[in-house]
């Protein structure tokens, strides 16, 4: 999913690169590691339970924590700002080098690295309304797709007809297998369903959505407005195509679902093309119903292929004639293709030594800590490779391997 500076990526890429933490418990010990029994004529007393602080005494405990928190923020600022400052005219005198066909070298970067916060949190005010905006999900698609379109997504018979729809987009616009099943591992887990959403993807009881990212490539309602936008008329032509090849209440089906997507283009199109345009009209309950269109088997392979082959596409117009790995396309769907292909055309000797706080805005660095603990371009890059190694051991990227293979047999 398209990301720009502030690698603003869903929580499942932070949980996965972070590591899981283990809390251990362990009982007292005496001399020899046993555990020690009360003497039995000793009565261990019951604490009493805490009582609850009323709310002068909340909103007074929250003052005192909030002075500590802004001296200590004042104090790193200090520090960070400068920092900060020249990452970003360091980004900039960058772009225009690039833009000008000029070689990028260690110099164009920061090569330090950033100073971290280490005081105390920013607490929370007692008195605040704390009623996060709820974040639209596919329910939420589906219902607006239908009232604003009259459209309904055809759902895949199962979870492998989709991932042959898939796999034959994206081995007909030229992706290679093991790329694609190792993007799909790391962006939807190695085991996601082609309707996964970012914080939903375990199925557990408290689990909520993080974001509108959806798909086995994850796009948000902003890269679906984007893509119709950009590439409609070729969505289309391949819609059209498969309906010349189709007969009977297919052929009628696929006629239907043109004429509604033809539609669904022009309201696109309705604004400018830009990513911050289409990010606001995305969050409109017609925005939203754009998104559903990765839930349809015909029309969401194509929308999730494109995301990845306009990374591809980008990274060719930029000078990068070899294939990329699937770690280097993935550093683009994180960062953004301006920042990505700044660290693919990277050789490896500078790989190693420039930060990767070069490649974000501040608070989205101070948020990310894979970033911040993976904190060169090398180390970022080699541990999403070794997620995606992992997870493409599970069954739902074996199963989207497979898929491939059959396309590539059926194409024989």
């Amino acid at each position: 999913m398209r990301r720009s500076l502030g690698f603003a990526r869903r929580a499942i890429a932070v949980a996965a690169l972070g590591g899981v933490l283990l809390a251990f418990s362990v009982a007292p010990t005496g001399t020899f590691g046993l555990a020690q029994a009360q003497p039995a004529e000793i009565e261990v007393p019951v604490p009493k339970p805490a009582r609850a602080l009323d709310l002068k005494t909340r909103i007074a405990l929250y003052r005192k924590k909030l002075a500590a928190y802004k001296k200590a923020r004042a104090a790193y600022e200090k520090r960070a700002a400068p920092y900060w400052k020249k990452v970003s005219a360091a980004r900039s005198k960058r772009r225009r080098k690039r833009a000008k066909g000029r070689t990028i070298t260690l110099k164009d970067y920061v090569l330090a690295q950033p100073p971290l916060y280490k005081g105390p949190p920013e607490p929370r005010d007692p008195e605040a309304e704390r009623k996060p905006r709820p974040i639209p999900v596919v329910a939420d698609f589906l219902q607006q797709a239908k009232r604003h379109f009259g459209f309904v997504p055809e759902a895949p018979a199962s979870e492998r007809d989709y991932k042959r729809a898939y796999a034959k987009v994206a081995a007909a616009a030229g992706l290679g297998k093991r790329t694609c099943v190792k993007i799909y591992s790391f962006e939807a887990t190695g085991n996601g369903k082609y309707d996964i959403q970012a914080g939903l993807e375990y199925g557990r009881p408290n689990e909520r959505a993080i974001s509108t990212a959806l798909g086995y490539n994850q796009l948000l309602t902003t890269n679906s407005i984007g893509l119709v936008a950009e590439n409609g008329d070729k969505f289309l032509a391949a819609l059209r195509e498969k309906a010349e090849n189709a007969t009977g209440a297919r052929k009628v089906q696929l006629a239907e679902k043109i004429d509604t997507f033809g539609k669904i283009i022009r309201f696109t199109r309705s604004v400018r093309n830009n990513w911050y345009v289409h990010d606001r009209l995305g969050k409109t309950p017609k925005g939203q119903g754009v998104h559903a269109l990765n839930l349809d088997v015909d029309i969401g392979p194509l929308l999730q292929t494109q995301k990845l082959m306009d990374s591809v596409i980008f990274a060719k117009r930029n000078g990068y004639k070899k294939p990329l790995s699937a770690a280097e396309l993935e550093m683009m769907n994180l960062t953004g293709d301006g920042n990505g292909i700044d660290m693919v055309l990277m050789p490896q000797a500078m790989r190693e030594k420039v930060p990767t706080s070069n490649f974000f805005l501040q608070h989205g660095y101070e948020r990310n800590p894979v970033a911040t603990r993976n904190n060169t371009v090398a180390k970022l890059i080699a541990a999403t490779d070794a997620q995606m190694e992992k997870e493409a051991r599970l069954q739902g990227a074996r199963d989207l391997a497979a898929a491939f293979d059959e396309v590539a047999r059926a194409g024989q």
